[in-house]
């Protein structure tokens, strides 16, 4: 019970830390990734801007654009601090280019005729091209292109493209384009995130064995609180057994002193005495059982033993209970049915189903226990089942019935005499047996339990 308390306190809490580190991770990209394109943006904006400047006073000096007097001057700086530097005129003519490298220019002219010229502004784009266009073999490609396995796919750069309109005069004479490869960070913000996915990967094993620390340090006083707890309701349980036996015994005494002539009230009174006591006894007793089934120290007194025989016995003493509400009680057994276990606790795992199947059935009801073995020798199963055709179970109850304490119908069940342990026990019984123990029922339909426990191998 503990153990997966503490396993699920450790997924919360490594839950928790991860998700801050993942927000944390999150922001720091972004803001890195903003801080990183933007610099980028400024630079190539600047240097667009700083050539626009240039060409525009020239322009205003001699009233005339000629690219190799530019070039001459010094106003043109060329392909030096980007990958392409373009003065097109407004019908798409090259009236100035430089580049990296000069086999690159019929795929760069293609990608900024795509653009909208005579607009101002900045755009990323996507160049692919071959690599023995490129210089052929020996040359190296830009810096950052990012290349397939196979040699002779394309390779592919990313630019940044600042766009200016060149104009002078109230006359536009062309357009500016200057590219800057941008794919080196690309290739690094793509290696960025396999390395924060990896340093996330190793936080969230921290993350975990700092959680499991954490869990286990806050279950410690709830298992300090809860071993109290258990050792009082052991001992309060024993303490209580002696003055209810006790007091069974007095009116046990005093039913056989009554006579023909004790009055019926006081006659009333005893029956109603003995069967509280009878329930506080069982109840003390159902109260001591799970106390010791939660104690780590405590183990069952295993034995090779007949279960047909406990089953048999256990169905002849609820036969007086169930003739007096009108149920027939049928048992069917298959013979001998070895297995090794504790013989009064799965006696007492039969009075609880029987018990259970009886309280719950109305009158003219049926109730059946069957047990048999099933499977191969090496996978030999013993099936217990009991069936009614009692009130049924809700299927929203069906998957709470075995907890402590749960009962469907509190109303009913404290009519009944029912405190929510029966089915408690049962399933630690069954549990503690290496065994399985399932129901089906629907409301006013009966129900049947179906408890499957190991078999003892015959030697």
């Amino acid at each position: 019970m503990f153990g997966r308390t503490q396993r699920r306190l450790t997924l919360v809490y490594s839950g928790v830390l991860m998700l801050f580190l993942g927000v944390f991770i999150l922001i720091f990209y972004s803001i890195l990734h903003y801080m990183i394109w933007k610099d980028q943006e400024r630079e190539t904006n600047a240097l667009a801007d700083q050539e626009l400047q240039a060409i525009v006073k020239y322009l205003g000096t001699y009233g005339r654009f000629d690219a190799r007097t530019l070039e001459a001057e010094g106003v043109l700086s060329g392909a030096e601090d980007g990958l392409f530097h373009y003065i097109v005129s407004p019908s798409g003519e090259l009236l100035y280019g430089q580049e990296a490298d000069r086999r690159m220019r019929p795929e760069l002219l293609s990608l900024v005729n795509r653009g909208g010229i005579g607009f101002a502004g900045m755009y990323q784009e996507s160049l692919r091209y071959s690599g023995d266009r490129m210089g052929g073999e020996g040359r190296r490609p830009p810096r950052g292109y990012k290349r397939g396995m196979d040699q002779d796919q394309p390779m592919e750069l990313r630019l940044l493209v600042a766009e200016r309109p060149i104009q002078a005069g109230g006359q536009q004479f062309g357009t500016l384009y200057i590219g800057k490869n941008v794919s080196y960070h690309y290739v690094l913000f793509s290696w960025l995130r396999y390395l924060l996915a990896g340093l996330g990967l190793l936080f969230f094993g921290v993350a975990l064995y700092i959680s499991h620390r954490m869990s286990r340090r806050a279950m410690v006083p709830i298992q300090a609180s809860y071993t109290k707890q258990r050792e009082f309701v052991a001992d309060a349980s024993h303490e209580l057994r002696t003055p209810l036996s006790v007091m069974l015994s007095s009116i046990d005494a005093l039913e056989m002193e009554q006579t023909e002539e004790t009055d019926p009230f006081s006659r009333k009174l005893l029956s109603g005495m003995k069967e509280e006591v009878k329930r506080m006894s069982r109840l003390v007793g159902d109260l001591l059982t799970l106390a010791r089934s939660d104690m780590p120290e405590y183990r069952l007194q295993r034995e090779l033993f007949d279960l047909e025989p406990y089953a048999r016995s256990a169905a002849e003493s609820m036969q007086g209970l169930a003739a007096a509400k009108g149920i027939r009680l049928e048992a069917a057994f298959s013979g001998s049915l070895q297995i090794v276990g504790d013989a009064e606790r799965l006696k007492q795992l039969l009075y609880i189903l029987l018990d259970n199947a009886v309280k719950y059935t109305p009158e003219g009801g049926e109730v059946r226990l069957s047990l048999r073995a099933e499977g191969s020798e090496a996978a030999r199963r013993l099936v217990l089942e009991v069936q009614d055709t009692g009130i049924g179970i809700a299927p929203e109850d069906r998957l709470r019935i075995f907890d402590r304490f749960y009962r469907a119908d509190k109303a009913r069940n404290r009519q009944q005499g029912g405190h929510g342990l029966g089915l408690a026990i049962a399933k630690w019984i069954v549990d503690a047996h290496g065994g399985s123990i399932a129901v089906e029922s629907a409301p006013g339909r009966g129900s049947a339990f179906n408890v499957r426990l190991p078999a003892a191998r015959e030697m």
